[in-house]
């Protein structure tokens, strides 16, 4: 059904179809507005949609891609950038360095920007000529291109944002490879070439269908069945089948991300249960959990456990706190401790396969230290709105994870961050993270960081349990295809045969 809907799809559009990706996706994204946006398959899908001002390489070296060139002043707080001459947006307005400036205003000032806290240090935007901009900061930010490079960095037409208002992300224009075509919800993104993409020589897809599948079983069907010719996230315990296929290919690559519980504190006020209000409570619900079972049970032992914002690989990684073995009965103790025999919260999920077999392993677990744990399952955007207004006690996710540790961090332990939607607030560990990202020192960030994390750590608002590792299926005629650490599809030098 879906195939033929496609197939149907391209022919109204004119596109071709023997070059077009079609990509199975884990979920539906939220808007696709860049300031807005929260998910990360938005960011897959921004990937196609909108260029930035900087990118990374394979190995993590950040580049130019709508700028050329850059310099800091010896005080390191002003940044001068260089853009790329006669790039033009999709609605054929020029990006030149007024667009720059509205774009930059617009992440600091967008009613409900989740980029407001990543670029907080930016204070002003000078125009200085059409292909120049000058950025002041308030303090040295050592995170600044590494920002640029991600959503921040996302360049939106000015005309048509002004011109939709809050309705932008329901038909978006930027200036990345491909343009918007139409949205279904649950079902489908449409993307088609854009031939006058600053870059296009080295495009020769015609377009990019992304469509939603969250059971992962039936993305991979669509994939072996050649409906699809990549997806992304495909179950663990499918690597193998994948593996064997004749006509599928599995690059892979490392994550920048981590996965874990969030539990609500005090979201949008504090909340009077067991989990909310105590921290023995919390650290029983860890000690409960065994991630090594987790990994085995649930993603075949394919991915790396972990307890902190980045994984137990990283230079960042706070090796005071190693990874907790599980302890059932110092769990039970811990409970009796603080005044409780069972503990009962609800547990929210994504509603694909996975996540539930998570959520029922993670159930089973906790179950034996005292813990009754109810799973709902829900779809995920929907889940990140609940999220988002404190609906929730404890919620499985994680997040896609940035080039600089201050993208896994920052917005969510600072006390007015984007993304701390657990309520937690300590000003000493603001203090910290303020002063990391103004530090240019490794070492120096790296003892800031390791102060910080030996405050929040032990707090347990987040439980971190793993760190993916990113694969990408596709069909084997699909050629020239790279893999990132950042889970982004990057379509530059790709073709179908």
């Amino acid at each position: 059904m879906k195939r033929t809907l496609i197939v149907s799809l391209g022919v109204l559009l004119g596109l071709s179809w023997a070059q077009t990706v079609r990509v199975g996706l884990n979920e539906d994204p939220d808007t696709l507005d860049p300031d807005l946006s929260r998910t990360y398959v938005g960011r897959i899908v921004f990937a196609s949609l909108c260029d930035k001002l900087f990118d990374i390489s394979t190995d993590l070296e950040i580049i130019p891609q709508l700028a050329t060139a850059y310099a800091f002043s010896e005080d390191n707080l002003s940044l001068t950038i260089t853009l790329r001459d006669g790039v033009v947006f999709h609605d054929g307005t020029p990006l030149d360095a007024e667009a720059v400036r509205y774009n930059l205003e617009r992440s600091k000032n967008l009613p409900g920007s989740n980029r407001a806290s990543e670029i907080e240090q930016l204070q002003s935007v000078e125009v200085v000529d059409d292909t120049t901009v000058r950025l002041t900061l308030s303090q040295p930010f050592a995170p600044i291109l590494a920002q640029l490079a991600d959503r921040a960095g996302m360049m939106v037409s000015p005309t048509a944002a002004e011109e939709a208002g809050e309705n932008f992300g329901n038909a978006p224009v930027c200036a990345g490879p491909f343009r918007f075509v139409e949205r279904v919800a649950q079902d489908r993104i449409v993307l088609e070439r854009f031939p006058d993409y600053w870059d296009a020589a080295s495009i020769h897809l015609e377009g990019v269908v992304f469509l939603p599948i969250p059971d992962t079983s039936v993305r991979l069907a669509n994939l072996q069945a050649g409906d699809l010719e990549l997806i992304e996230r495909p179950a663990p315990t499918d690597l193998e089948t994948i593996r064997n296929a004749p006509n599928l290919e599995l690059p892979t690559a490392p994550s920048l991300g981590y996965q874990g519980l969030t539990i609500n504190l005090a979201n949008p006020e504090p909340l009077d249960t067991p989990l909310a209000t105590s921290p023995q409570v919390r650290e029983a619900l860890e000690l409960a959990l065994d991630r090594d079972i987790i990994n085995q049970a649930v993603f075949d032992g394919e991915y790396l456990v972990g307890n902190q914002p980045v994984p137990p690989s990283s230079p960042w990684y706070n090796e005071n706190f190693p990874i907790p073995e599980r302890d059932v009965e110092r769990a039970r103790a811990l409970l009796q401790e603080a005044g409780f025999e069972r503990v009962a919260f609800e547990l929210m999920v994504g509603n694909n396969p996975e996540s539930v077999r998570l959520g029922e392993v993670i159930q089973a677990l906790a179950g034996e230290a005292g813990f009754d744990i109810t799973l709902r399952a829900t779809e995920f955007a929907t889940a990140l709105d609940l999220q988002e207004q404190g609906q929730y006690e404890v919620f499985q996710i994680g997040w896609s994870g940035r080039l600089d540790p201050d993208g896994n961090i920052h917005q969510f332990y600072t006390c007015e961050g984007a993304l701390n939607e657990t309520g937690y607030c300590d000003e000493e560990v603001d203090r910290l993270l303020n002063e990391a990202r103004s530090v240019a020192d490794i070492d120096e960030r790296k003892a800031l960081y390791d102060e910080a994390s030996a405050r929040y750590l032990p707090n347990r608002n987040i439980i971190y349990l793993y760190h993916t590792q990113l694969f990408f299926p596709h069909v084997d005629r699909l050629e020239g295809f790279q893999p990132y650490p950042d889970g982004l599809l990057r379509w530059q030098g790709v073709t179908l045969n």
